[in-house]
C-alpha cells in the first residue's frame, strides 16, 4: 500500500531537512523543491497527498505557485509564512491555501497539521455517500460532489464543499468557529479562527450571498455561522 506523502516547497534547505525528517518518522513519503518552479515540477511528477508551501521565495513565490497549483488540483496545501499579518492571510487563503504555519514553528505542529488534512480528505471520502440537501434554492449533492445555486452549478474549492457541506447537513444549527475547525479541518489545538471566517467570506462569494441579507449562510454574531433553514 502507498504511504501518504507530503511536498515540501522551501528554498531553506534545513528546514526542509527538519520538517522532512519528522514526517519521515510518521510514515509519510517526502518530497522536497527549493523554490516555485521546481515545486510545480515536482507536483506534477509526484502527486503528493499534501504540499507544504513556503510564501517568501526566490523566482515565483508562494502566492503564484499555489495559483498555478490551483489550476490544475484540489490538493491540501500548508503555507509557511514569516508574517501573521491579515493581508497576509487573507492573500494566502483567499488563493486557495487551507491552513498556514507562522514561521519559526514547531516541527511536531507542522505534522499534526498535515495529519489533520489528511484526515479531512479522508472524511470528504467517507461523507461522499450522504446524500442530497435542498435548502431553498441552494442543492449540496454529497454524492456527486456539487453543489447548486438557482440550478446552476457553484464553483467551490473541496474546503470550501467541506465546509457548506457539514453546515448543510444540520440547517439551522449554529457553529461556533471552533467546531468548524474541529469538524471541517479536522485538528484539535488552539488555532486562529480567522481561518474560518476567510473562508466563509469566499464561499459566500461563490454562492452569490450576501452577508447582510444573506439566502444561504448567516452570521450569528459573537457565535458563528449557520445555514438558514429553508425546509
Amino acid at each position: 500500500m502507498k504511504p501518504p506523502s507530503v511536498l515540501i516547497v522551501d528554498d531553506e534547505a534545513n528546514i526542509r531537512k527538519i520538517v522532512a525528517s519528522y514526517l519521515r518518522a510518521e510514515g509519510f513519503e517526502v518530497f522536497e523543491a527549493p523554490d516555485g518552479n521546481r515545486g510545480l515540477n515536482e507536483f506534477k511528477r509526484t502527486a503528493p497527498d499534501v504540499v507544504i508551501l513556503d510564501v517568501m521565495m526566490p523566482g515565483i513565490d508562494g502566492i503564484e505557485t499555489l495559483r498555478e497549483l490551483r489550476r490544475k488540483s484540489d490538493v491540501p496545501v500548508i503555507m509557511l509564512t514569516a508574517r501573521a499579518e491579515e493581508t497576509d492571510l487573507v492573500i494566502g487563503l483567499s488563493v486557495g491555501a487551507d491552513d498556514y504555519v507562522t514561521k519559526p514553528f514547531s516541527s511536531k505542529e507542522l505534522v499534526a497539521r498535515v495529519k489533520a488534512l489528511m484526515r479531512r480528505s479522508r472524511g470528504m471520502a467517507e461523507r461522499s455517500s450522504e446524500g442530497v440537501h435542498p435548502i431553498g434554492d441552494l442543492v449540496v449533492d454529497t454524492m456527486r460532489h456539487e453543489v447548486t445555486v438557482d440550478g446552476d452549478p457553484a464553483d467551490l474549492t473541496a474546503l470550501e464543499f467541506e465546509l457548506l457541506a457539514e453546515m448543510a447537513a444540520s440547517p439551522g444549527r449554529v457553529f461556533t468557529r471552533r467546531q468548524l475547525l474541529e469538524q471541517v479541518w479536522g485538528w484539535d489545538h488552539v488555532g486562529d479562527e480567522r481561518i474560518v471566517d476567510v473562508h466563509i467570506r469566499k464561499l459566500r462569494r461563490a454562492l452569490g450571498d450576501d452577508a447582510a441579507d444573506p439566502r444561504f449562510i448567516a452570521t450569528v454574531r459573537g457565535v458563528g455561522y449557520k445555514v438558514l433553514d429553508r425546509g
